[in-house]
């Protein structure tokens, strides 16, 4: 199972919850950095916080984010983006959103030593061309298109690939046809594997959750009471004594 994290206190504390793999999302760009869709993440971006992950020298496997557009951009940009979030960032793997069509753009990284994890169903990235966020794999077609898009994707080298939003039944149809793992957020219980993001897990956005989401604690109730506890103390020169 694998949880998002942005930097290096909470990858500290999600590598010892036992993960098994730390992605750092370009979810950053809603949980973190105020924005409306992970469209604006840049790269330099997943590189800064894929880098103070990183300094937390988790044991679990580090996936960063490929951020928007730059996996149907011209191959050598793709490689170079992957490269330098590897060797300069300190990523060991990469996370891709895309279809069949993007199997041959992943057979060549893996080919060159790349770890590459899929990511279908549900394309955040694609928020603007989709309207909105919704399940997929409920026709008869879109479950022939994701079970030929998570095929496609293993036969390139994807060493597992992640389904979002993706109908909890069909789901489980992926995972018998996959060999490698099925990662689902949203996806029901079929799946070989779980993840969700940290700032959801934890109550701490400001935002509704998805449906499919468990708030383990609600951190930033306590959060808050911190903060006013503060300000009073303060305000009523209790602090400091």
């Amino acid at each position: 199972m694998g949880i998002t994290a942005y930097d290096a206190v909470m990858a500290h504390y999600a590598d010892k919850s036992g993960v098994d793999f730390i992605l750092v999302g370009d979810s950053v760009g809603t949980t973190q950095l105020g924005f409306e869709t992970t469209v604006p993440v840049t790269l330099e971006m997943m590189l800064h916080h894929t880098a103070a992950v990183a300094r937390a020298q988790p044991r679990a496997l580090l996936v960063a984010d490929m951020p928007f557009a730059l996996a149907r951009a011209d191959f050598d940009k793709l490689m170079d983006a992957s490269c330098r979030l590897m060797q300069e960032a300190g990523a060991e793997a990469v996370k891709i959103e895309g279809d069949a069509a993007l199997a041959p753009h992943v057979a060549r990284l893996t080919s060159a030593g790349i770890p590459v994890m899929g990511h279908i169903g549900l394309l955040p990235q694609q928020f603007h061309q989709l309207g909105g966020y919704r399940t997929y794999g409920r026709t008869e077609s879109e479950k022939q298109v994701l079970l030929e898009d998570a095929l496609a994707l293993e036969e390139a080298g994807c060493f597992a690939i992640l389904c979002e939003m993706t109908d909890s039944m069909f789901s489980g149809t992926l995972s018998s046809e996959l060999k490698v793992p099925l990662i689902g957020i949203g996806s029901g219980p079929h799946c070989d594997g779980q993840i969700l993001v940290s700032n959801d897990v934890l109550g701490l956005g400001h935002k509704p959750v998805p449906s499919f989401v468990k708030e383990y604690v609600q951190l930033g109730d306590q959060v808050e009471s911190a903060f006013s506890a503060y300000v009073e103390e303060v305000r009523n020169r209790r602090f400091p004594s």
